[in-house]
């Protein structure tokens, strides 16, 4: 699986001085980064006049060396900045750039807008006056670029502490940072892009790429390729888009367990109406699914406590989540590391309203739970026990519909069932169910990700 991996403030922070340890000037990775953010907005915006709004920081030195360099370019470059600069080698930057500036109070507009007031670390509002002129200057661009991260966006949690405007396009440096993914302020970045500043790196929290799913091979057969049961109950359409799912993500065997037979489903799919425990003591059984159209009664409790008493490894979704409501602890034992996947109501439900951000509750109750979290929604992201988290990509909107969820705990069924760990499975669910949503386009509806995911599957090989 490919991964990229997202920093927080303090982390990058701690990047850059590991990189100024081992030999590289703070005046080097500077120049490093106006480079290659000049490089990115010539490429996006071509020679349109800009204006350049510069902070006080070394955000607003990378602003400077990039205004220098679209003036040696050819485009008509304006600079306005906030204050002076602070520190030694944004002040080197703003001499490089050896202009005029304006004072941001005073700057008039430009068809290109590039903002590098403020980039990682930020942890206060904009100044009311800045954050207006800010947002008046943006309305009147025709492009509208940001440095790092939009001023007014904090780095970590996906907050937004002052208005921020929509952005066309994001150049960040070395790797991502938190909000770039997490909602609020990840709807206002537009295009991102990572620019390579020599900065290496790493740590637990990453943003989910692409899997690598290998297509079958000769010695394969339909248990090889993963054996998946799901528990149906009350509502079968749901369960059934599950075994569907399960089905055309590569799973080699589905069978449904329900009390009533479901008709307009492939007929591939084994469905099974007698007692589930026979199944669910089947060492072949790679995974199971539970919880899309469960239900809530007597009869649902029952599969839900079978299921927690199998070996099986689970994938937790909808009705079963709820109900466990507030006793994750049930969790905590079973012997393989199940994998649960909440929207933002059944995860207060499960786990009550922690403190934190998104990333940090999912952390907090992958621990509790000795479970993997999936935090769906628009920033989706998934959380291990050992702390190590995923971050989805951006995806369609338009999976806000019913059915999406249950269709995505199947596809993180096949994935299991096929022999990748719990993160990993949950990892590759999410971005199949992505892909497929964009191969699907506007208006999608559940049913329409099954059709999507054979093609999904195969950008994976």
């Amino acid at each position: 699986m490919s991964w990229r991996a997202v920093l927080t403030a303090d982390e990058m922070r701690a990047a850059e001085a590991a990189a100024i340890e081992s030999g590289t000037p703070v005046k080097t990775l500077m120049e490093r980064a106006g480079k290659a953010a000049a490089g990115a907005i010539w490429l996006y915006a071509g020679p349109v006049p800009a204006l350049v709004l510069c902070g006080p920081g070394n955000n607003g030195g990378d602003g400077y060396v990039i205004a220098r360099i679209l003036r040696e370019r050819g485009a008509k470059v304006r600079v306005a900045a906030l204050a002076e600069p602070r520190s030694a080698a944004a002040k080197a930057a703003r001499e490089g750039w050896g202009g005029p500036v304006e004072d941001l109070a005073d700057a008039g507009s430009a068809p290109l807008l590039v903002d590098a007031l403020f980039g990682t670390g930020l942890g206060r509002p904009l100044d009311e006056g800045a954050a207006q002129i800010l947002g008046w200057l943006a309305e009147q661009a025709r492009i509208r670029i940001a440095i790092d991260l939009p001023s007014g966006a904090a780095t970590d949690d996906g907050r937004i502490l002052s208005p921020v405007p929509d952005f066309d396009l994001t150049i960040t440096f070395a790797t991502l940072k938190p909000s770039h993914l997490l909602q609020p302020a990840a709807r206002h970045m537009g295009r991102i892009v990572v620019a390579d500043i020599g900065i290496r790196a790493e740590n637990g929290l990453w943003e989910i790429g692409r899997p690598r799913l290998g297509a079958p091979g000769p010695d394969d057969h339909k248990y090889s390729r993963g054996y998946v049961a799901v528990l149906a109950g009350a509502m079968p359409g749901a369960s059934a888009l599950t075994a569907a799912a399960a089905l055309r993500a590569g799973a080699g065997y589905v069978r449904l367990l329900g009390r009533q037979w479901v008709g307009g489903i492939p007929n591939a799919i084994v469905q099974d109406r007698g007692d589930p425990d026979q199944h669910l003591a089947d060492p072949r059984l790679g995974a199971l699914a539970v919880g899309p159209g469960l239900g809530r009664d007597a009869d649902a409790k029952r599969l839900l406590d079978a299921a927690l008493r199998s070996l099986c490894p689970l994938v937790l979704d909808a009705d079963a989540l709820t109900l466990m409501a507030g006793a994750p602890e049930r969790l905590a034992d079973l012997p393989h590391v199940p994998i649960l996947t909440p929207h933002a109501g059944e995860f207060v439900r499960l786990f009550g309203a922690p403190g934190g951000s998104k990333l940090d509750q999912a952390r907090k109750a992958a621990e509790v739970s000795r479970s993997v979290i999936v935090y769906k929604g628009a920033d989706t992201l998934v959380a291990a026990p050992n702390g190590r988290a995923g971050l989805a990509p951006a995806t369609s909107h338009w999976l806000a519909t019913a059915g999406t969820g249950d269709v995505l705990t199947g596809i993180i069924a096949a994935m299991r069932a096929r022999g990748l760990d719990a993160f990993e499975a949950a990892c590759a669910g999410v971005w199949l169910h992505g892909r497929a949503a964009g191969r699907a386009g506007p208006g999608l509806i559940a049913d329409d990700l099954l059709d999507h995911l054979p093609a999904a599957v195969a950008d994976c090989r």
